[in-house]
């Protein structure tokens, strides 16, 4: 019984890399580059902390399978991200554009260090410029 117990651990442990998709797609190594790099940049949707290239969801292996279409078609990567991006939106990707929506979001902690050094500068020179008291509180 223990003998067989080991490998059904085994082969258990294993099965969700069994779903990852690591065939490749393509003859030529210049479109298997390009497949490589666009699915290692997209966010798998539906798990979210994931590329689709290392994600075993369905829908992660649709947007595969979809990337690989759209290259055999002779779409550009831009077209496919766009294509994706009007799909999903740009959360699917993992380094969105930088567009007056996500420039925020790209400015935002300069700003930040930017303010917080102004304000401490400020309370820096206010508190030196206060008198120093001699006699420690209570002794008159």
């Amino acid at each position: 019984m223990r003998r067989l117990l080991i490998p059904a651990a085994a082969a258990l442990a294993v099965w969700p890399a069994w779903a990852i998709d690591q065939d490749r797609r393509f003859d030529d190594p210049e479109l298997q580059a390009r497949y490589e790099t666009l699915i290692s940049e997209v966010r798998c949707v539906q798990c979210q902390n994931q590329s689709i290239k290392d994600s075993n969801v369905t829908l992660a292996a649709d947007l595969r399978r979809e990337i690989a279409r759209l290259i055999d078609e002779g779409r550009t990567d831009e077209e496919i991200v766009e294509f994706l991006v009007t799909r999903y939106g740009e959360f699917a990707l993992y380094r969105p554009r930088a567009t007056g929506k996500t420039l925020v979001l790209w400015i935002a902690p300069f700003l930040l260090v930017l303010f917080g050094g102004i304000a401490l500068a400020r309370v820096v020179r206010h508190r030196t410029s206060l008198p120093i008291d001699d006699e420690p509180a209570g002794k008159a």
